[in-house]
C-alpha cells in the first residue's frame, strides 16, 4: 500500500532521516513510535507530501508519489492540533474537503451526515460551532473530516495527546474500532508506548532518525531487537553483575560483558519450583498497590528488582518480608554494549 524506499530527509546540514524503509500493508494500522525529535513525524510528513526527501522514493499502490502534490495524494490527515476552523460549524468543517472537490450540495450532505453517524456525531452537534465542542468531540470531527473524502490512507499525528488520560483511553478504543469498521490503511504517530501496543498491527520504533525495529506489538515488547527498544518499550529490570554471576554459576551461560534485562511480569514471587525457573531469596523493600496488580521492589544479590504480581485478593507481601524470587532464564533479553549510550 505505502512503501518508503531509502528515504533520507535533510534540513540544511542536519540529516533528520537516515535510509528509512517501511512497507505499510493495505488495511493495516501501522504506528511510528519514538521519543520527541526521533523522526516519526518527519516520516509522516514525507508520506503526506509536506516534506520532500533529499533522496529515496515514496510509493502508494506501486505508484511513485514522491513529487506528487499534497492535494493529489488522496491521503486523509488528522493533526495533533486537529487544525479545525473554530468559527465554522461542525457540518462545514467536515464538508470543507468535499466543497474543494466541487461536489454537488446533495452529495455533500449525504456524505457528511453518513460519516457523522459513523463517528457518533449527532445532527445537533453538526449545527454547532467547533469551539462549542469538547476535546473528544473535536477529535471525532477531525477524523470525520479526514475520512469523508474517502482517502486511500489516513495519517494521524498524535491525535490524542491534547486529551486527559481517561478520555485518551476511551477514544483510543473508539479509534481502533472505527479503523476496523472502515478497513482503512492507517499510519499513526505517537510517543506513548501503551497507545502503540494497544492500537497497532505493527510498529516502527524510531530513534535519532533511524528505525530500530519493525514488528508486531508482541515482537517489539517480548523480542526487542535492540537495547534502545528494550528500554523504551514498557518497564524493565537490568540485571546487575552479581546477579549475572550467580546465574552463570547455576549454568545460565550469560555473557558477563553484555547487558541483560527481564520484564517485570516475568519475575515471580513464591512460585512453586517447577524445575524451569531459577529460584532466589529476596527481601521486599517497597510495594505499590494498583488494584489489578501490585508492583513490588525486591532486594536480591546486591540489587533491587521490580516485580508485578496479579492481585489475587490475598494479603499482599509487606516491607521487610523475605520471599522467594524466580524467573526463567529464557525470558532474559541480552544485548552487546555499543558505546557510551548503552553503558
Amino acid at each position: 500500500m505505502i512503501k518508503l524506499n531509502d528515504i533520507v530527509v535533510k534540513f540544511g546540514d542536519f540529516t533528520a532521516l537516515h535510509d528509512i524503509n517501511v512497507h505499510v500493508k493495505e488495511g493495516e494500522f501501522f504506528t511510528f513510535l519514538g521519543p520527541s525529535g526521533c523522526g516519526k513525524t518527519t516520516t509522516l510528513r514525507t508520506i503526506t507530501g509536506f516534506i520532500q526527501p533529499a533522496s529515496g522514493t515514496v510509493f502508494m499502490k506501486d505508484k511513485d508519489i514522491t513529487r506528487v502534490p499534497i492535494e493529489k495524494r488522496n491521503i486523509g490527515i488528522v493533526f495533533q492540533s486537529y487544525a479545525l476552523f473554530p468559527t465554522m460549524t461542525v457540518y462545514d468543517n467536515i464538508a470543507f474537503g468535499l466543497k474543494l472537490k466541487k461536489l454537488g450540495k446533495k452529495e455533500i450532505d449525504e456524505k457528511v451526515r453518513d460519516i457523522a453517524r459513523k463517528v457518533d456525531l449527532s445532527d445537533e452537534q453538526l449545527a454547532k460551532a467547533v469551539s462549542q465542542l469538547s476535546g473528544g468531540q473535536q477529535q471525532r470531527v477531525a477524523i470525520a473530516r479526514a475520512l469523508v473524502t474517502s482517502p486511500s490512507i489516513i495519517c494521524l499525528d498524535e491525535p490524542l495527546s491534547n486529551l486527559d488520560a481517561k478520555l485518551r483511553v476511551q477514544l483510543r478504543n473508539e479509534l481502533k474500532k472505527m479503523q476496523k469498521e472502515f478497513g482503512i490503511t492507517s499510519i499513526y504517530v505517537t510517543h506513548d508506548q501503551e497507545e502503540a501496543l494497544t492500537l497497532s498491527d505493527r510498529i516502527a520504533v524510531f530513534n535519532k532518525g533511524y528505525i530500530e525495529q519493525i514488528g508486531t506489538p508482541n515482537e517489539i515488547y517480548n523480542h526487542s531487537a535492540t537495547e534502545f527498544v528494550c528500554n523504551f518499550i514498557g518497564d524493565i529490570n537490568r540485571l546487575g553483575d552479581e546477579m549475572v554471576a550467580e546465574l552463570n554459576a547455576r549454568g545460565a551461560g550469560l555473557d558477563p560483558a553484555w547487558h541483560h534485562y527481564i520484564r517485570l511480569e516475568r519475575l515471580h514471587i513464591n512460585k512453586k519450583d517447577d524445575g524451569k525457573h531459577f529460584m532466589f531469596e529476596g527481601k521486599v523493600v517497597a510495594s505499590e498497590y494498583y488494584g489489578l496488580y501490585i508492583k513490588y521492589t525486591v532486594e536480591s544479590f546486591g540489587q533491587t528488582l521490580r516485580v508485578i504480581e496479579k492481585n489475587d485478593g490475598t494479603n499482599p507481601f509487606v516491607e521487610g518480608e523475605v520471599v522467594g524470587l524466580s524467573f526463567n532464564v529464557r525470558n532474559i533479553m541480552s544485548y552487546e554494549p555499543k558505546g557510551e549510550e548503552d553503558a
